[in-house]
């Protein structure tokens, strides 16, 4: 086995041989030797001016590459910085490893500079979280930390370094970098999901993120076009079935919801986005019937008992059920009028918004903004949310047209993601359009690296809704108060002049008709390019208070 210079080469040898590209990282000199190790080993280091946007950057990564994401902080404070895109890979369930710089061994105790125990602040959030235990077994304990991050269910890991053991002369350590073997599902519980089907009248298939990172997308799209299911996509299953397709019904979602007799949540929880698994009793229909179908057995729900659940890899799940559909007799013709009548309900629904997507209103109708960049994104756009209200028109007006290509911040909500998703996007996606959509409140969570977009010649075009509030908070306490605190932002910020002095470029935009030149503008400059637009802050994004 051959001597590393460092432990650090030892390290990032280990990352490349599991196909990390790519250390995102803010400096620290307690991790230089990783650093020396990426130079040895030809890795791009790419270093951002916060260290949430490096895990952000690694987690964006994993989600678009479905392989595992570096990030690299140092000890202390720089770990601590971290922890919200720990948290946000967490909830979404991204293979991500962030190594850490860690105060020296030799010194522990006395007050070294950014002394910190990092590991039990970040054993909640991650799949495991430990410290190596000297220098020649950093390699086997990277390994560990990547095998563990991308196998079922994947995630966050996290493994610090004493520093005085990464400066350490090491031993190279050769890793085994095979596939997980796929879980195979439980025949018995597909063929009860089969006989529910057999049963059901409105039914409706839920194809959330983890379609798309177990690689299902062709065996859930196969699936659901064989027994004419309608869908309604969530999260990173948004474009499996691309827009326009006779089965996507995300337009009639409170309608499919509401009356549905079963539906089948497929790669993501039951949580708040889904009502918590209760649907139907809508309109004297009878709650649905609930199944629930996961990658791995740790993500079936538990605070409710599904009518049938199974777990495996989800690329198998979709072909058994489709052999018991065969066995158990499903016929689709028998929710064929179900399914007329939700695409006639999305239809209209889609009618029904021509008018706010085209509208002239001064000041500007946020839906008018997602009229015009809907007739400027490409097929394989990559199109990134970072906000509350304005994104939410982006969730409901955006629909893509190719699988993986959507990215918001996932069920944890945290905000900020934006600015690190994006510089992920645009090396993940070099060719196709990089899209973020911003919130003004969002925007200042992270806009400062719009830096680190400008020093690596990464072009992204952003589009800010700016209605100088915080109106995911703003409107509701007035409806609940009267009164509202601590909500306001200052009406017409010119974020696109913090772009322009970073190095980018940008243009407030006041009037509708403005809007369509300046996103013609924006990605004709080849540099990151702020589209800031005033919108109308008496406008809110309409909601119920089911989740449904």
């Amino acid at each position: 086995m051959d001597s590393a210079k460092h432990a650090g080469d030892a390290a990032v040898a280990v990352a490349k041989a599991y196909g990390i590209e790519t250390m995102f990282t803010l400096s620290g000199g307690h991790v230089f030797p990783l650093y020396d190790g990426a130079v040895h080993e030809g890795m791009r280091i790419l270093d951002v001016r916060h260290e949430q946007s490096a895990v952000f950057a690694a987690e964006a990564t994993a989600r678009l590459t479905r392989k595992p994401g570096l990030a690299v902080l140092t000890a202390g404070p720089g770990i601590t910085n971290g922890v919200s895109g720990v948290a946000t890979a967490h909830f979404n369930g991204s293979p991500v490893v962030v190594m850490g710089g860690r105060a020296p061994q030799s010194r522990w105790g006395s007050g070294a500079l950014q002394e910190m125990d990092h590991p039990p602040l970040l054993e909640p959030i991650t799949k495991l979280a430990f410290t190596s235990s000297g220098a020649d077994s950093i390699g086997q304990d990277v390994e560990m930390a990547f095998r563990t991050a991308v196998a079922p269910h994947r995630g966050p890991v996290f493994v610090d370094f004493f520093m005085d053991h990464l400066f350490a002369p090491a031993q190279m350590h050769q890793a085994e970098t095979q596939t997980p073997s796929p879980y195979e599902p439980d025949p018995d519980s597909l063929a009860r999901v089969a006989g529910l089907l057999a049963e059901a009248e409105r039914p409706v298939v839920v194809l959330g993120s983890d379609v798309w990172m177990d690689r299902a997308e062709e065996a859930a799209r196969d699936f659901v076009e064989a027994w004419r299911l309608p869908v309604i996509p969530n999260g990173q299953g948004r474009g499996i079935l691309p827009a326009g397709h006779e089965l996507l019904v995300t337009r009639a979602r409170g309608l499919a919801f509401g009356q549905a007799d079963l539906v089948i949540v497929v790669g993501t929880p039951l949580d708040f986005r889904l009502g918590y698994g209760w649907f139907g009793g809508k309109e004297g229909a009878p709650l649905a019937r609930v199944v629930h179908l996961a990658d791995a057995p740790s993500q079936l729900a538990t605070h409710m008992q599904p009518a049938a659940s199974a777990a495996g890899d989800l690329s198998l799940v979709f072909w058994s059920l489709a052999t018991a559909c065969g066995d158990a007799g499903v016929k689709p013709s028998r929710y064929a009028s179900w399914l007329s009548t939700l695409s006639e309900a999305a239809a209209a629904a889609v009618s029904g918004d021509a008018d706010l997507l085209s509208a002239d209103s001064d000041p500007i109708h946020p839906m008018r903004v997602y009229g015009e960049l809907g007739k400027v994104l490409a097929d394989d756009a990559v199109v990134i949310g970072d906000g509350g209200d304005f994104v939410s028109y982006a969730g409901k007006y955006v629909e893509p047209r190719q699988p993986g290509n959507w990215l918001d911040p996932g069920p944890y909500g945290c905000l900020g993601t934006g600015l690190g998703y994006s510089i992920a996007a645009r090396l993940a996606r070099p060719s196709s359009q990089v899209v973020l959509l911003l919130g003004d409140g969002a925007a200042g969570f992270s806009l400062m690296d719009v830096d680190t977009l400008v020093r690596h010649n990464l072009p992204v075009v952003m589009v800010c809704g700016n209605n100088g509030m915080w109106g995911l908070e703003k409107h509701p306490m007035q409806m609940l108060y009267g009164y509202d605190v601590a909500a306001e932002l200052r009406p017409g910020t010119r974020y696109d002049q913090v772009v322009t002095a970073l190095g980018g470029g940008g243009e407030l935009v006041t009037k509708p008709s403005e809007i369509g030149p300046a996103l013609k503008r924006a990605f004709d400059s080849g540099v990151p390019y702020m589209v800031n637009i005033a919108t109308d802050p008496q406008v809110a994004y309409p909601r119920n208070t089911t989740g449904v």
